[in-house]
């Protein structure tokens, strides 16, 4: 018995196919470009970050940049330069931390110490080397700009909410952070003050 007319000319029909195929492809399509439009804004917020945090490095490396209603003008622009790419709601945090040369920066270098009673930590009255002057042992750098001659790491650290939905699928957080860190040695390039001996609490 021969199938009805009906049945053998569905058979044959491909109309619609694509349609078919466009829903299966379309959504792996759609998740891959969103990732890739993230991936691309990402790469290009941390440029300009990394130009802002470059210029206002140097603009705080400069005689005046010790002072604290110039470094918030600075730090001004490096926000209102990333800002410009993100949405509102992006935390900055700017941090400088001040060493005596670019090694003691570049190794993070805590300012070394007498371990006279041999437990491991600054304490009793022992003995350091105060680099920086600031009458304190800093183990990773003393606190702001520094002095003249001092090499100041300056980090900017940036988080913000990703801008498409899809970072669940791809198992990533909801926020993305992005941070630039840059050492410059602060003008003007005299002789420093010789390290000061301190004493640890």
């Amino acid at each position: 018995m021969r199938p009805p007319a009906i049945l053998s000319r569905l058979r044959r029909d491909d109309r619609g196919a694509a349609l078919v195929e466009f829903g299966f492809v379309a959504p792996v399509m759609i998740v891959l470009l969103l990732g890739a439009l993230d991936l691309g804004h990402t790469m290009y917020t941390k440029s300009i970050l990394e130009g802002a945090v470059q210029k206002a490095a140097r603009d705080s490396a400069l005689d005046k940049g010790t002072e604290t209603v110039f470094q918030k003008s600075v730090d001004d622009k490096v926000k209102g330069q990333v800002t410009a790419v993100l949405p509102s709601t992006a935390s900055i945090d700017i941090k400088r931390r001040y060493f005596h040369d670019f090694a003691q920066a570049k190794a993070n270098q805590a300012e070394t110490y007498v371990d006279t009673n041999k437990n491991n930590k600054c304490d009793a009255g022992e003995p350091f080397e105060d680099e920086n002057g600031n009458g304190v042992r800093d183990t990773e750098g003393g606190q702001g700009q520094g002095n003249a001659k001092d090499a100041t790491v300056m980090t900017v650290t940036v988080a913000y909410p990703r801008l498409f939905p899809m970072y669940g699928l791809a198992g990533l957080p909801k926020n993305q952070t992005i941070k630039a860190t840059t050492v410059l040695a602060n003008q003007p390039y005299s002789e420093q003050n010789a390290p000061k001996q301190g004493k640890c609490a």
